[in-house]
């Protein structure tokens, strides 16, 4: 039994040290999800000043049937705004305070030697972000194969367990149903071994008296037999009175 408690709290320690890991691991991409599509939204602005061929218009949203008809006749349709971090629609980071501002602008650069460095830069850290996202989903991939293999060997050994523990409790029973048996034999035999004693001792109090007046019966057994004779030989007409 304390065998199988202790395998169930492993059991249940690593299932929530599981659990938080996977925790970390749903957060860890999505922050860095969403930090990777804030740092393309930042490069495909870019490129929409520096480098007009790469830029990637965001897709138009579909109007309303209200806002075709106003649309048709000439009317202005308002867009919201996509919301999120500075408009791009990314909320995940939306509550992190911003880094602080820069204390100087640097040295002066030409405009496309400045956006060179920059996409450069944000292409750099995409990069990480992949490297850092890739390392996490292997590390996750092999933390829940190890979790899941655990389990299995757990749940393994928790049968054999349960069955050497059913099987132990059985040879118990079967031993305990013995002892008693063996018990009221005991008991059985004691009341027979004292019957058995009085008995004996009942015989050693008549060998007892048999041997202490043993010598008294002699004579008197032996008078009784000398006075049959005698009476024997009255009977015979022997005369006894000289004697």
């Amino acid at each position: 039994v304390a065998g199988l408690k202790a395998l169930d709290k492993e059991v249940a320690e690593a299932s929530q040290l599981r659990k938080d890991e996977h925790k970390e691991f749903t957060e860890l991409m999505a922050s860095d999800s969403a930090a990777k599509k804030l740092l393309e939204f930042a490069k495909n602005r870019l490129n929409k000043f520096y480098n007009p061929a790469l830029y990637k218009p965001p897709p138009k949203r579909e109007l309303t049937g209200e806002e075709r008809i106003t649309e048709n006749l000439g009317g202005t349709v308002a867009t919201e705004a996509a919301g999120g971090i500075a408009g791009t629609g990314i909320t995940v980071l939306a509550q992190a305070a911003p880094p602080p501002p820069p204390e100087t602008f640097g040295a002066y650069k030409t405009q496309g030697e400045g956006n060179s460095g920059v996409i450069a830069m944000i292409d750099l850290l995409i990069k990480d972000l992949d490297k850092d996202m890739t390392t996490a989903k292997t590390e996750e991939e092999h933390a829940q194969a190890t979790y899941e293999a655990m389990m299995s060997d757990s749940a393994d050994k928790r049968a054999m367990d349960a069955k050497t523990l059913t099987a132990k409790e059985d040879a118990k029973a079967k031993l305990e149903t013995a002892l008693a048996q063996h018990s009221d034999e005991k008991a059985a035999t004691e009341k027979e071994h004292e019957a058995v004693l009085s008995s004996i001792q009942a015989l050693h109090g008549e060998c007892d008296w048999l041997l202490q007046y043993f010598d008294v019966r002699k004579e008197a057994r032996a008078t009784e037999v000398d006075q049959l004779k005698k009476a024997k030989a009255i009977l015979s007409g022997a005369d006894f009175s000289l004697l």
